[in-house]
């Protein structure tokens, strides 16, 4: 028989082996999106000097920020059911030449003990997005009240008041969503300069909220066990999340086809995006469409409901049908 003192001794270095991965993965994403915020900002693709990669701090912080407070959302709100639960593993991505990337795949939480009813489930669920949201609003009410003269984006590009400029090169244009544009509306005047959706990618802050809304948008649709997806089904009942969830996946396929026939055909809707194929293939074939039971299931209270339709509508504001417009 293992003596008591052995197994405890061992159980704490399996713990602390733990932390080190995702100490380990934090700081790999920190370079990586330092790195990325370097590339979006300058516009330079290395390369990389010490002092030019300190350029990417305000990137490189926010982003962590943001999918940091996401993913803590998640684990304070498994804690607070007593579901144990993973410390979140951030995901890094390295820069690949000719392949545009903002430096991450995100950030996720893993649970290690089941979710025996509903109300459990949609507090975790619920949680992480409206956390991450309200990091995305900070992160972007900032940016849209710091923004820089127009010297800054002189400085990036010398001709961008040229007749010529943009012209005969690949130009990227976020596309817009309905929070996005009524925070700059808010929060900006007409007598200062307000970068184009084409050219918010050298703003460190309004690129990390938007890619903050894009991945909040993402996560919410009510698929599988997406956020949204937990959401819907904690909110309702399995068919209703089955009818929701399928809704949705016939929508990301047709957006998907219809950017796919815009991009080859070159009708210039500016329609749909090719991305929402792929995604609604990896929420298929990986993720799956339908959400797997609760041991328990009961009816919400109101103030939860209340909670859920306020995160479905951070959906609708967050979602952008069109979300990466790529001319030449």
């Amino acid at each position: 028989m293992d003596d008591p003192t052995d197994v405890k001794l061992n159980f704490a270095v399996q713990r602390k082996s733990k932390y080190w991965i995702h100490l380990l993965l934090f700081a790999v994403t920190f370079i990586t999106t330092t790195i990325a915020g370097m590339e979006w900002t300058t516009g330079s693709m290395g390369p990389y000097e010490f002092d030019s990669l300190a350029k990417g701090l305000p990137y490189s912080l926010s982003i962590l920020f943001i999918l940091g407070t996401h993913e803590f959302g998640h684990y304070f709100a498994a804690m607070y059911h007593r579901v144990k639960a993973t410390l979140p593993f951030f995901i890094p991505f390295p820069p690949i030449p000719g392949f545009f990337n903002f430096g991450t795949m995100g950030a996720v939480i893993k649970t290690q003990s089941p979710i025996r009813n509903n109300k459990a489930m949609f507090d975790i669920g619920v949680w992480g997005p409206i956390s991450g949201f309200i990091a995305c609003l900070i992160v972007l009410i900032y940016g849209f009240t710091h923004l820089p003269g127009v010297d800054y984006i002189l400085s990036i590009h010398p001709d961008y008041f040229s007749p010529q400029y943009g012209k005969g090169g690949v130009n990227l244009i976020f596309g817009n969503t309905i929070l996005f544009d009524f925070l700059k509306k808010t929060f900006t005047n007409p007598n200062q300069f307000v970068p184009p959706m084409s050219e918010i990618y050298h703003y460190p802050y309004l690129c990390v909220g938007w890619f903050g809304l894009f991945v909040t948008a993402m996560n919410m649709i009510p698929v599988g066990q997406l956020d949204g997806g937990h959401i819907v089904y904690s909110m309702f009942n399995k068919k209703t999340h089955e009818i929701i969830a399928s809704i949705s996946m016939v929508a990301l396929v047709v957006l998907g086809v219809t950017g796919i026939l815009d991009s080859v055909r070159e009708l210039n809707l500016n329609i749909g995006w090719s991305g929402w194929l792929f995604w609604a293939v990896i929420l298929y074939f990986v993720i799956r469409v339908k959400h797997p039971p609760v041991y328990e299931f009961a009816k919400l209270d109101k103030k939860r409901m209340l909670l859920g339709y306020f995160a479905l509508l951070i959906l609708v504001l967050s979602f952008s049908p069109t979300p990466f417009i790529i001319t030449l």
